[in-house]
């Protein structure tokens, strides 16, 4: 069922994601070579409880605060103080909070350094990507709109490999949420898009391969199946009658984005 949020609740979701863009912007310039994943999500858990929040991943049994994930690995990185951040890596952040019981969610993904000409491409590209989701993301389209146009330019114009195993979703009175939001054409649920909707829309792009799995040994770390890099990004979002608002937006204004 989806559930469509009234002003007084997104006017509560937009402060959490607000919180939350404050917080990717004090983290970001941290991400350096030499940090370990346990550094940067304890990081993540002090700035949010320090601001009255909690870390929205502990309701889904996570370890961590923040999904950090390197490289091939597509989502759901298991912070650790083994895993250090090396010059060359691509890292997503993929961090939610949980504000006095409203949520945000969004994913960036961080160059370290001499990244490669091909992975800055692919960072580019998925940004692009989600940009173009949300643009689609409009009163009377269709969620496959946001799904088309995501893969038109990641698959279509590109070649990249676009996750299908997963895919955003609903968010704001809990984690995930109804619709299903796929990167890719469904023959899924097919809503129309409609004013009250929040959600996260968030583009998983591989290098080679759509195909993933289970990181061996891990029961949370998602990687490409041929070992190629993966890039994610996402932003929650809310859909008004006459425009939609990007809420994680790093530089919020207040003013959404207009459709």
């Amino acid at each position: 069922m989806i559930r469509l949020k009234n002003d007084e609740q997104i006017n509560k979701i937009r402060k959490s994601c607000h919180l939350l863009a404050d917080l990717f912007n004090e983290i970001i310039p941290k991400v350096k070579p030499g940090i370990s994943t346990k550094e940067i999500d304890d990081w993540c858990i002090d700035f949010t409880r320090k601001f009255g929040g909690k870390p929205a991943w502990y309701q889904e049994n996570f370890p961590g605060c923040a999904c950090i994930s390197i490289n091939n690995q597509v989502i759901h990185g298991v912070p650790s103080k083994k895993r250090f951040i090396q010059d060359g890596d691509i890292v997503s952040l993929d961090i939610g909070i949980n504000l006095d019981g409203y949520i945000s969610d969004s994913t960036h993904t961080v160059m370290v350094g001499n990244v490669k000409s091909e992975v800055r491409k692919l960072v580019e590209v998925t940004r692009e990507s989600l940009m173009a989701g949300i643009q689609a993301c409009k009163v009377g389209n269709r969620i496959s709109d946001i799904s088309n146009a995501v893969y038109d330019l990641c698959c279509n114009k590109n070649g990249y490999g676009v996750v299908y195993d997963y895919c955003g979703h609903g968010v704001g009175l809990d984690v995930h949420e109804d619709p299903s939001i796929p990167n890719c054409p469904s023959r899924g649920p097919n809503p129309r898009i409609q004013a009250g909707m929040v959600l996260a829309i968030e583009p998983m792009i591989n290098l080679g391969t759509d195909e993933v799995e289970i990181e061996e040994g891990s029961d949370w770390t998602v990687v490409t199946c041929d070992g190629s890099w993966s890039c994610h990004e996402e932003h929650t979002v809310a859909v008004f009658p006459d425009h939609t608002e990007i809420l994680t937006d790093l530089n919020y204004n207040g003013n959404g984005v207009t459709n």
